[in-house]
């Protein structure tokens, strides 16, 4: 969700070998790599790893750097851009109901609120895969330190975020430029064609059905229902600052989701599968824009054992990564208490670079640590 530091590149680095079974089975090797983002400054992490029917759950550091109380398994943690996945999948849901055309001008469904040349030249579509051209409220919202303060404290209404995204600078049409803006209006054109709110209709198409019991939507409710890590952000006097109390109405349909790692693997699981969408709708929401690799909603990373889909989000303090086998069978949710650390625009920060050798190993198993390493970009949407 919020705009990071981190240096712009992906290392993709290609489909070296065939997948070999997850590092599942080693815990005391994957406990390692954890402690490491521990040791590299970051507060307080923790990771669900699954491989087939084996899981794996694991924990370093502290929730609470003030008492000092050990990262548990099973915590809440805002989950920021992953919750554009539940969103698209809704929207593709429609789109196989035909209650909506992923093509149509979106001056169709919201012809007050978007002016007339974004109405007739945006798509659902281009909407869903950042290339609207609609610039991002994010950008607007968050220019210096004190801005993040304001953004906590604050209630912003949908309309005034779009309001915000459209009076931004534009990109350039029909080339990917991730903007927060597009999935506040695709939350709002989910409301305007089945007259009810966004949250309900995930609730009932994907909550529900699943059991994602502890998955739900913060709005403006400053504080996490339930156990959490806290959120920090490294302040202008050097100083964790802990924004783990923040009203969530500026992320919206973009952003808003509380969710577990536990219910983020078995959503994505299920969404691979084909337990939510039909084949065909599954391979739109796979087909991507291209050097980015950014579908509907997911994106995709290759690494030495293959290519993997997912999301990841970030918000004040917390961000959170969740990659997958396009089988569903290897999977890993990644989950950390702080953002906004970076201090170069052209080296990765330990702690990135340590996450990164998580995640990699998590899914790659022995190819990840046997192979040269190669640095993926663990945060790489925002």
């Amino acid at each position: 969700m919020v705009r990071r530091a981190l240096i712009a590149l992906i290392a993709t680095v290609g489909l070296i070998a065939p997948a070999v079974p997850a590092a599942a089975s080693d815990k005391s090797l994957l406990q390692e790599k954890l402690d490491a983002v521990h040791a590299a400054g970051m507060p307080g992490a923790f990771a669900e790893v699954r491989d087939g029917k084996k899981t794996l759950r694991l924990t370093t550091g502290v929730s609470d750097v003030a008492t000092g109380e050990p990262v548990r398994d099973g915590l809440r943690h805002r989950v920021g851009s992953i919750s554009k996945t539940f969103l698209a999948t809704t929207v593709l849901q429609l789109s196989g109901e035909r209650r909506l055309d992923l093509d149509a001008p979106i001056g169709r469904y919201l012809p007050r609120l978007v002016p007339a040349d974004v109405g007739r030249r945006v798509t659902l579509r281009t909407l869903l895969n950042h290339t609207s051209g609609i610039g991002d409220y994010d950008t607007e919202l968050l220019k210096t330190a004190e801005d993040i303060i304001t953004l906590c404290e604050r209630t912003y209404r949908p309309e005034q975020l779009v309001r915000i995204g459209l009076a931004a600078p534009p990109t350039e049409p029909g080339v990917y430029s991730y903007s927060n803006t597009n999935y506040v209006l695709a939350g709002l054109i989910v409301e305007k064609v089945t007259g009810h709110s966004y949250r309900g209709e995930i609730g009932r198409r994907i909550l529900q059905p699943l059991g994602l019991r502890d998955t739900y939507f913060e709005g403006t409710d400053p504080l996490i229902r339930g156990p959490h890590m806290h959120a920090y952000v490294p302040w202008t006097d050097g100083e964790l600052r802990d924004f783990t109390r923040c009203n969530m109405s500026w992320g919206w349909a973009a952003g808003e989701i509380v969710s577990t790692a536990r219910d983020l693997n078995v959503f994505y699981r299920a969404l691979l599968t084909g337990r939510l969408l039909k084949p065909s709708l599954l391979a739109q929401m796979k087909t991507t824009t291209g050097v980015d690799g950014y579908g509907l909603g997911l994106y995709y990373v290759d690494l030495p054992c293959g290519r993997i889909w997912g999301h990841d989000g970030g918000t004040i303090g917390h961000q959170t990564v969740s990659w997958h086998s396009p089988d569903g069978v290897r999977q890993v949710t990644y989950a950390q208490s702080m953002a906004f650390y970076q201090t170069s625009p052209t080296e990765p920060h330990p702690i990135d670079v340590a996450a990164s050798d998580f995640l990699v190993t998590a899914l790659c198993g022995d190819q990840a640590v046997t192979r040269k390493s190669s640095y993926v970009e663990p945060f790489r949407t925002r």
